[in-house]
């Protein structure tokens, strides 16, 4: 229940984030217990109604999704209920995390993305893919391999541009006010 306060924060001024993360987080015990689920059905249809018919984001409630989620703007989103996404974690419209159809007819594992990334608008992570942690990845950008962590990419398909320092360098080389 931490993570409905904690979503509710991060998407200051996003009437909708907030009001996307509000009912998935309602929504997300129903993924732990057959029982529950059954009760909690009239509410799952309610869900589904609201949040992918009518709003256009498709993230099923048996998702895992970390703490501090940010949906910028928040359409056209489309993320495969087995992906894993990390905290803090801030994706744009039009992203999709899906999985790929074989020549057998089966489809391949879903996408896991780590903390402290954020997705462009239009982004497509595709197939059995690791995204690490402290990435950015650019707008339009087509991923089909792993990223590794604290890592910018972009393209199509997309590459590795630029690494990052990792996030507590960087907060370590951050000049000190002295009083």
């Amino acid at each position: 229940m931490s993570y409905l306060f904690q979503d509710w924060a991060v998407n200051k001024g996003n009437l909708k984030g907030r009001l996307v993360m509000v009912l998935f987080r309602l929504a997300h015990p129903a993924s732990f217990n057959k029982f529950f689920r059954i009760l909690w059905l009239p509410y799952l249809m309610f869900y589904k109604l609201l949040v992918e018919w009518f709003m256009c984001i498709e993230l099923p409630h048996w998702t895992t999704v970390g703490k501090n989620f940010y949906l910028g703007h928040g359409h056209a989103l489309v993320v495969n209920g087995c992906s894993v996404i990390g905290e803090n974690c801030f994706f744009r419209h039009s992203t999709t995390l899906g999985n790929v159809r074989k020549e057998d007819g089966s489809y391949s594992g879903s996408p896991i993305i780590g903390n402290n990334v954020e997705l462009g608008s239009n982004v497509c992570i595709i197939g059995e893919v690791r995204i690490g942690n402290n990435v950015r990845i650019g707008a339009g950008s087509v991923v089909v391999k792993d990223i590794p962590d604290n890592s910018v990419a972009v393209g199509n398909p997309a590459r590795v541009i630029k690494t990052l320092a990792p996030l507590h360098q960087e907060r370590q080389q951050e000049p000190q006010l002295s009083s």
